[in-house]
């Protein structure tokens, strides 16, 4: 087997078990993630989301990162031109998983922020309707 074809079926198997990976962190902790996702009260939407980021953010910051590895190893074997390429492309990976691994580490702040804003937003608005 080839250099080329061994990367390409790494890749490939990479690719398959990410969407796996991700499902898989939707059944966390011996908890199913209930069915109710829409809903008139923009509060509970917000709570809801903001649980199965929490759940799925480190999961999928953990991928990224073995990702991005992987994207590494293969540049290692590649000439210098595609070499430059796969490490840009582990560099950009590692970056974004940074990013998901910080939102998820802040989900719980920004929910909050979020839910005291509609609050006072929404007794405002129902405070001058009323008047």
């Amino acid at each position: 087997m080839s250099i080329h074809r061994l990367g390409r079926s790494v890749v490939a198997r990479a690719c398959t078990k990410v969407p796996l990976l991700i499902a898989l962190s939707l059944f966390a902790g011996g908890r199913v993630v209930r069915a109710g996702f829409f809903s008139l009260d923009i509060n509970s939407t917000l709570t809801y989301t903001q649980g199965i980021l929490a759940q799925i953010g480190p999961t999928l910051s953990a991928v990224l990162f073995i990702t991005a590895g992987i994207f590494y190893a293969l540049g290692q074997l590649m000439p210098p031109t595609r070499r430059a390429n796969m490490h840009s492309t582990a560099v950009d990976i590692i970056i974004g998983a940074v990013i998901v691994a910080a939102l998820s580490v802040t989900a719980g702040s920004f929910a909050y922020a979020s839910a005291h804003l509609l609050q006072n937003m929404s007794s405002n608005a129902l405070a001058t309707n009323a008047v």
